[in-house]
């Protein structure tokens, strides 16, 4: 929140003359401008101008008017000790009591008697005087600041000069709180865009994992925010066949939601038309360089399982390799890699494997690999390779395995994993 500070200009011959009395009142009137500029929420911010300022003056009213340029009116946001009007009272500018008049002209008004000012509208009836200030800020009619006296001539020139002093504090921080509670408002309501949107994106994940005879698949994505880029699909193609994605959007937060939701929609229309891995990376980065913005891109591992012929076939759009663990070890599966989706015109190759009795296959985003711990060092393909190669066969253990690993720094990127093993 951009803050403003008030001008304070002191002046010592002014408070080497004042009285004792006079000098206690102006840093009695110092506390409470403190106090105020000190306080963030317009309600209790009003409420502590009209209910300090009353008691260090023993004034008979207070009242702290809002300008609401929009209808050319003052509203009542704080007063004390009248019984006429409440918090929401409006005042035209320029045509309603002092308060319009001082409202209209920039300038304070003071009223000795009221009873001989032609702008003063009768409210209480121990009023006797009454002084209207305008509050302003950067040159804006931030509102207008009252205090009334059942005296005559009840303010000398000392305690006015002290008022409009007091005015500034009051108009900084009524301008403050009206910026911070704005800022506040409008954080709020991104955040509530943000859980929307999040709430929309969970559910285009899949809901459970697929159940495929002989073999076991799950998957699970984490944003390092709200939302984010990463996804993770299974398709069901039918005969035994299952395609699986994951994918990384470039960037974070909605941007990179957007694309990613309009992307799994091209491609689940694609792989859902039977085609094979080459042919729907190839197809769906003929879409997206039609459609995506300049700089924005996707990479992307998807993949055939056929359980029936317990095959794998996979291509490679960008995206790091999966990584196979069987009796001779671990490996990582590699294509003629190809682009990332969304750059320009190009196609893909595909790779198949026969899958032996015994296997694991991990997919994964670069925010498993890329995670840093305090000494700035990256997990890694290796401790991936590692985890997987132990025994490691749930993306959940593997997420909480990266998150020890970086001790507390968090994700920094979303992070995304499906593993496939046999049953």
């Amino acid at each position: 929140m951009s803050t403003i500070l008030p001008t304070v200009t002191t002046n010592s011959e002014v408070l080497s003359s004042l009285p004792n009395e006079r000098l206690q009142q102006l840093l009695t009137l110092q506390k409470a401008a403190n106090k105020i500029n000190s306080i963030l929420d317009l309600d209790q911010l009003i409420d502590k101008i009209v209910n300090d300022i009353a008691c260090s003056f023993g004034c008979a009213e207070i009242t702290v008017f809002l300008h609401d340029a929009e209808q050319a009116e003052l509203i009542l946001a704080g007063v004390k000790g009248c019984t006429t009007h409440r918090k929401g009272h409006r005042l035209k500018v320029g045509k309603e009591g002092l308060v319009g008049y001082v409202a209209a002209t920039g300038q304070m008004r003071y009223a000795p008697d009221v009873s001989l000012d032609p702008y003063y509208i009768a409210c209480e009836r121990q009023t006797r005087s009454e002084v209207a200030i305008p509050l302003h800020v950067e040159g804006k009619l931030v509102g207008v600041f009252t205090a009334s006296h059942p005296e005559v001539d009840a303010f000398d020139p000392d305690q006015l000069w002290m008022f409009q002093a007091l005015g500034t504090h009051i108009a900084v921080a009524i301008q403050n709180a009206r910026r911070f509670e704005q800022e506040r408002t409008e954080r709020q309501r991104l955040s509530r865009e943000a859980q929307e949107a999040r709430a929309i994106q969970q559910a285009l994940l899949p809901k459970s994992s697929p159940f495929v005879p002989g073999f076991a698949l799950s998957g699970v994505s984490v944003p390092a925010g709200a939302i984010g880029g990463d996804w993770f699909d299974f398709i069901d193609l039918g005969q035994g066949r299952w395609g699986l994605v994951l994918a990384d959007v470039a960037g974070k937060g909605t941007a990179a939601a957007l694309l990613m939701s309009a992307t799994r929609a091209m491609l689940r229309s694609l792989a859902e038309n039977s085609c094979t891995p080459s042919e729907v990376l190839t197809k769906l980065n003929h879409l997206l360089v039609e459609d995506f913005p300049s700089g924005r891109f996707v990479t992307m591992v998807y993949a055939v399982l056929d359980s029936a012929k317990h095959t794998f076939t996979y291509g490679n759009a960008g995206h790091l390799p999966p990584v196979m663990v069987d009796e001779s070890g671990a490996k990582f599966l590699e294509t003629d890699m190809g682009l990332p989706l969304g750059i320009r015109r190009g196609s893909y190759s595909e790779a198949t494997i026969a899958l032996p009795q015994k296997f694991r296959i991990g997919l994964y985003s670069d925010g498993i690999t890329e995670a840093v711990n305090a000494a700035d060092e990256e997990y890694g393909a290796q401790r991936l390779s590692d985890f997987v190669q132990g025994g490691g066969n749930c993306p959940e253990h593997l997420i909480d395995d990266v998150r020890k690993f970086a001790n507390g720094a968090g994700l920094r990127d979303d992070a995304t994993v499906i593993m496939l093993r046999t049953a």
